[in-house]
C-alpha cells in the first residue's frame, strides 16, 4: 500500500466511523471513530466479498465501510449489553 492509499484509508475510516456513530446514536472521539471505521471497512469488505458484491471508488468504499462499522457497533452493543 502506498502512502497515499494509507492516508485515503484513514480518511475513509474516520468518515465511516463518524457516520456510523451518528446513525447508531453513539458518542466517541476521533481515534475511536477511526478504529471503528477501519475495522468496519475490513468487516464490510470481507462480508461484501463473500456475498459477491463488488464495490468501487470512494463512495462505494465509504458505504461498505460505514455498513461494516455499524455492524461492528451493533455487535459491540450486544456484547456489552447496551
Amino acid at each position: 500500500m502506498s502512502g497515499v492509499a494509507i492516508i485515503g484509508a484513514i480518511i475513509i475510516g474516520i468518515l465511516a466511523g463518524w457516520i456510523a456513530e451518528q446513525i447508531m446514536g453513539r458518542k466517541h472521539g476521533l481515534l475511536t471513530n477511526m478504529i471503528v471505521g477501519l475495522v468496519g471497512a475490513l468487516l464490510g469488505g470481507f462480508i461484501a466479498g463473500a456475498l459477491g458484491i463488488s464495490f468501487g471508488g470512494i463512495i462505494g468504499s465509504l458505504v461498505i465501510a460505514t455498513l461494516g462499522a455499524m455492524l461492528l457497533l451493533f455487535l459491540l452493543s450486544l456484547v456489552r449489553g447496551r
